[in-house]
Protein backbone atom coordinates (compact mmCIF):
# COMPACT_ATOMS: atom_id res chain seq x y z
CA UNK A 1 0.00 0.00 0.00
CA UNK A 2 1.31 3.58 -0.97
CA UNK A 3 0.07 6.17 1.29
CA UNK A 4 0.26 9.86 1.80
CA UNK A 5 0.14 11.48 4.84
CA UNK A 6 -0.47 15.37 4.24
CA UNK A 7 -0.35 18.14 7.29
CA UNK A 8 -0.37 21.60 8.15
CA UNK A 9 0.42 22.63 11.65
CA UNK A 10 0.53 25.75 13.83
CA UNK A 11 1.53 24.18 16.99
CA UNK A 12 2.50 20.80 17.16
CA UNK A 13 -0.25 18.67 17.85
CA UNK A 14 -1.13 17.85 14.19
CA UNK A 15 2.35 17.12 13.33
CA UNK A 16 2.22 15.06 16.00
CA UNK A 17 -0.69 12.94 15.08
CA UNK A 18 0.60 13.01 11.57
CA UNK A 19 3.35 11.20 12.40
CA UNK A 20 1.97 8.35 14.72
CA UNK A 21 -0.58 7.53 12.19
CA UNK A 22 2.16 7.29 9.46
CA UNK A 23 3.98 5.21 12.05
CA UNK A 24 1.41 2.83 12.35
CA UNK A 25 0.49 2.52 8.98
CA UNK A 26 4.82 1.75 7.87
CA UNK A 27 4.45 -0.69 10.87
CA UNK A 28 1.98 -2.92 8.39
CA UNK A 29 4.43 -2.20 5.60
CA UNK A 30 2.55 0.58 3.88
CA UNK A 31 5.39 2.81 1.85
CA UNK A 32 4.36 6.06 3.70
CA UNK A 33 4.88 9.64 2.25
CA UNK A 34 4.79 12.17 5.36
CA UNK A 35 4.57 15.86 3.75
CA UNK A 36 3.03 19.13 5.41
CA UNK A 37 0.51 21.16 3.21
CA UNK A 38 3.30 23.61 2.19
CA UNK A 39 5.48 20.43 0.28
CA UNK A 40 2.42 19.12 -0.94
CA UNK A 41 1.19 21.03 -3.83
CA UNK A 42 2.47 18.62 -6.64
CA UNK A 43 0.72 15.50 -4.65
CA UNK A 44 -1.23 13.51 -7.25
CA UNK A 45 -3.85 12.11 -4.81
CA UNK A 46 -4.58 9.33 -7.53
CA UNK A 47 -1.19 8.55 -6.84
CA UNK A 48 -1.90 6.80 -3.97
CA UNK A 49 -4.04 4.04 -2.01
CA UNK A 50 -4.71 5.77 0.90
CA UNK A 51 -4.34 9.56 1.61
CA UNK A 52 -4.02 10.97 4.92
CA UNK A 53 -5.25 14.90 5.62
CA UNK A 54 -4.96 16.56 9.10
CA UNK A 55 -5.02 20.39 10.47
CA UNK A 56 -6.37 21.56 13.51
CA UNK A 57 -10.12 22.61 13.70
CA UNK A 58 -9.91 26.92 13.29
CA UNK A 59 -13.59 28.40 14.02
CA UNK A 60 -15.43 25.28 12.66
CA UNK A 61 -13.54 24.90 9.48
CA UNK A 62 -9.81 24.25 8.48
CA UNK A 63 -7.56 26.74 9.04
CA UNK A 64 -6.85 28.94 5.87
CA UNK A 65 -3.75 27.22 4.48
CA UNK A 66 -5.50 24.32 4.16
CA UNK A 67 -8.60 25.44 2.78
CA UNK A 68 -6.70 27.48 0.01
CA UNK A 69 -4.44 24.37 -0.74
CA UNK A 70 -7.67 22.27 -0.68
CA UNK A 71 -9.34 24.46 -3.28
CA UNK A 72 -6.42 25.21 -5.60
CA UNK A 73 -5.95 21.58 -5.61
CA UNK A 74 -9.88 21.19 -6.49
CA UNK A 75 -8.99 23.67 -9.21
CA UNK A 76 -6.57 21.90 -10.58
CA UNK A 77 -8.61 18.14 -10.44
CA UNK A 78 -11.80 20.14 -12.39
CA UNK A 79 -9.45 21.78 -15.03
CA UNK A 80 -7.97 17.80 -15.64
CA UNK A 81 -11.45 16.85 -15.80
CA UNK A 82 -11.35 14.37 -13.02
CA UNK A 83 -14.06 15.82 -11.14
CA UNK A 84 -17.31 13.81 -12.58
CA UNK A 85 -21.27 14.36 -12.50
CA UNK A 86 -22.55 12.22 -9.56
CA UNK A 87 -19.21 11.59 -8.01
CA UNK A 88 -18.74 8.14 -8.99
CA UNK A 89 -16.27 6.14 -6.46
CA UNK A 90 -12.83 5.61 -8.00
CA UNK A 91 -11.78 1.89 -6.87
CA UNK A 92 -8.71 1.65 -5.09
CA UNK A 93 -8.53 4.90 -3.69
CA UNK A 94 -9.79 5.95 0.38
CA UNK A 95 -8.96 8.87 2.04
CA UNK A 96 -8.94 9.18 6.01
CA UNK A 97 -9.32 12.84 7.76
CA UNK A 98 -7.76 13.81 11.04
CA UNK A 99 -8.68 16.78 13.01
CA UNK A 100 -7.31 17.93 15.75
CA UNK A 101 -8.80 19.86 18.30
CA UNK A 102 -9.17 21.99 21.91
CA UNK A 103 -12.67 22.73 22.08
CA UNK A 104 -12.45 25.58 24.69
CA UNK A 105 -16.48 25.98 24.47
CA UNK A 106 -18.00 23.20 22.60
CA UNK A 107 -15.42 20.28 22.61
CA UNK A 108 -15.84 17.80 19.62
CA UNK A 109 -18.63 19.75 18.04
CA UNK A 110 -15.88 22.74 17.21
CA UNK A 111 -14.15 20.13 15.09
CA UNK A 112 -16.87 18.14 13.20
CA UNK A 113 -17.52 20.57 10.65
CA UNK A 114 -13.88 20.74 9.74
CA UNK A 115 -13.43 16.94 8.99
CA UNK A 116 -16.55 17.31 6.94
CA UNK A 117 -15.40 20.06 4.92
CA UNK A 118 -12.64 18.17 4.12
CA UNK A 119 -14.43 14.91 3.80
CA UNK A 120 -16.83 16.26 0.71
CA UNK A 121 -13.37 17.75 -0.93
CA UNK A 122 -12.72 14.10 -1.40
CA UNK A 123 -15.70 12.73 -2.03
CA UNK A 124 -15.86 15.35 -5.23
CA UNK A 125 -12.87 13.31 -6.96
CA UNK A 126 -14.87 10.14 -5.93
CA UNK A 127 -12.19 8.86 -3.60
CA UNK A 128 -14.00 7.06 -0.41
CA UNK A 129 -13.46 9.30 2.90
CA UNK A 130 -12.89 5.51 5.40
CA UNK A 131 -13.41 7.48 8.38
CA UNK A 132 -12.42 11.13 10.28
CA UNK A 133 -10.46 11.24 13.62
CA UNK A 134 -11.05 13.91 15.85
CA UNK A 135 -7.63 14.42 18.56
CA UNK A 136 -7.57 16.32 21.38
CA UNK A 137 -4.51 18.76 21.55
CA UNK A 138 -3.51 21.28 24.06
CA UNK A 139 -4.75 25.24 23.06
CA UNK A 140 -1.24 26.18 23.21
CA UNK A 141 -0.84 30.32 24.40
CA UNK A 142 -4.09 30.06 25.95
CA UNK A 143 -4.09 28.37 29.80
CA UNK A 144 -7.81 29.21 30.22
CA UNK A 145 -8.57 27.78 27.05
CA UNK A 146 -6.63 23.96 27.95
CA UNK A 147 -8.25 24.21 31.34
CA UNK A 148 -11.81 25.88 31.93
CA UNK A 149 -13.36 24.47 28.70
CA UNK A 150 -15.93 21.43 28.23
CA UNK A 151 -13.31 19.10 27.76
CA UNK A 152 -11.26 19.80 31.45
CA UNK A 153 -7.51 20.11 31.37
CA UNK A 154 -6.32 19.45 28.33
CA UNK A 155 -2.79 20.62 29.17
CA UNK A 156 -0.21 18.31 27.51
CA UNK A 157 -2.41 16.23 24.90
CA UNK A 158 -2.26 14.72 22.72
CA UNK A 159 -0.14 12.03 25.33
CA UNK A 160 2.72 10.10 24.47
CA UNK A 161 0.18 7.04 25.22
CA UNK A 162 -3.28 8.74 22.97
CA UNK A 163 -0.28 9.33 20.33
CA UNK A 164 0.04 5.42 20.43
CA UNK A 165 -3.26 4.33 20.79
CA UNK A 166 -3.30 6.74 17.29
CA UNK A 167 -0.58 4.95 15.92
CA UNK A 168 -2.28 1.55 16.87
CA UNK A 169 -5.82 2.77 15.15
CA UNK A 170 -4.16 3.57 12.07
CA UNK A 171 -2.23 -0.03 12.12
CA UNK A 172 -5.78 -1.62 12.23
CA UNK A 173 -6.78 0.67 9.56
CA UNK A 174 -4.05 -0.38 7.32
CA UNK A 175 -4.32 -4.15 8.43
CA UNK A 176 -8.22 -3.40 7.00
CA UNK A 177 -6.84 -2.20 3.66
CA UNK A 178 -4.64 -5.00 3.36
CA UNK A 179 -6.94 -7.64 3.84
CA UNK A 180 -9.69 -5.99 1.41
CA UNK A 181 -7.07 -5.72 -1.56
Amino acid sequence: MDAAVIYWSKTGNTEKAARAIRDGLAAEGATVHLVTVEEAEAIDFFAYDLVCVGFPAYSWSPPPPVLTWLKGKHRDYVREGRIKVSCPEVAGKQALVFVTYSGPHTGINEAIPAGKVAGKFFEHLGIRVLDEWYIVGEFHGNEEASTRGRLGDIRGRPTAEELQQLSERARALARRLHAGA
